[in-house]
């Protein structure tokens, strides 16, 4: 099956958000706390984040703070994969009336194990493929030491009684 493969940008675009995200959801949990609605928080957290996720913030920032409807403004985010867990989190948080802080820093949480994760298994791949080369260059002399030999002394006893 052929998988269609995204482009290098979009690629490194969302790594970058997905690097980027649990430090800007900490800091809107630690605005949030401090006292500052909703819109403050995410543009406070857009001004420290550099990159693709700051103009994301800042573009619900300036939603939100024109007035906008919080489930709408937090929907648009979802089309990107990159995004869409906190925008998620965010739309049931304003939904439910949930405290929007305790719901942020789960996702914090989850980002930061998705990123371990996702490190861990890359480390890994990188093993199996350096692995690969090195069996290639033992075999022949696995063969050569080690299997030869015992072929040789087993046939020179069959065929000399």
């Amino acid at each position: 099956m052929l998988h269609r493969q995204e482009p290098p940008a979009v690629r490194l675009e969302r790594r970058r958000i997905a690097a980027d995200l649990p430090f800007a959801v900490d800091l809107m949990v630690a605005c949030l706390l401090a006292g500052q609605p909703v819109s403050a928080a995410t543009e406070t957290a857009a001004g420290a984040v550099p990159g693709p996720l700051a103009a994301r913030l800042l573009w619900v920032s300036t939603q939100l703070r024109l007035g906008a409807d919080a489930e709408p403004t937090w929907a648009y985010l979802a089309r990107d994969p990159a995004t869409a867990h906190l925008a998620r989190a965010m739309t049931r948080a304003a939904l439910s009336g949930a405290p929007v802080a305790d719901v942020l820093t789960r996702l914090a949480d989850d980002a930061r194990e998705a990123a371990r994760a996702a490190s861990l298994a890359a480390a890994r791949r990188v093993a199996v493929k350096a692995v690969a080369p090195l069996g290639l260059c033992f075999l022949p002399a696995f063969v050569l030491l080690g299997v030869i030999p015992i072929i040789a002394g087993l046939a020179s006893t069959i065929v000399l009684p």
